[in-house]
């Protein structure tokens, strides 16, 4: 099977910054498309950022210029670099990737467990 594992989480001042990161392990035959997901307290699930095999990038509105999101594919890993974080941007972010696996050349979605983002005001 396939794993994803986000590190990176914590606890910001307004304004700091903070890097995460999720590497995917298992039965791996390739990556496409990668993102991050964040979640809010009693708000919807929402997409902060995706990037594509061949780097390509897309970002929310409310994050752009202000996030940035790249991938190592000889690693497996993709990245959030969060700068001038806000009080609004905290919320439990989950990685994604779309995963086609050695066995049976299946692709199917996966989701790490998720981190935690906290910004202080």
């Amino acid at each position: 099977q396939v794993q994803l594992v986000e590190s990176g989480g914590g606890l910001v001042q307004a304004g700091g910054s903070l890097r995460l990161s999720c590497a995917a392990s298992g039965s791996i035959f390739s990556i496409n498309g990668m993102g991050w997901y964040r979640q809010a307290p009693g708000k919807q699930r929402e997409l902060v950022a995706a990037i594509t095999s061949g780097g390509s990038t897309s970002y929310v509105d409310s994050v752009k210029d202000r996030f940035t999101i790249s991938r190592d594919n000889a690693k497996n890993t993709v990245y959030l670099q969060m700068n001038s974080l806000k009080p609004e941007d905290s919320a439990v972010y989950y990685c994604t990737a779309k995963v086609t696996t050695i066995v049976f050349r299946m692709t199917n979605d996966y989701w790490g467990q998720g981190t935690q983002v906290t910004v202080s005001s």
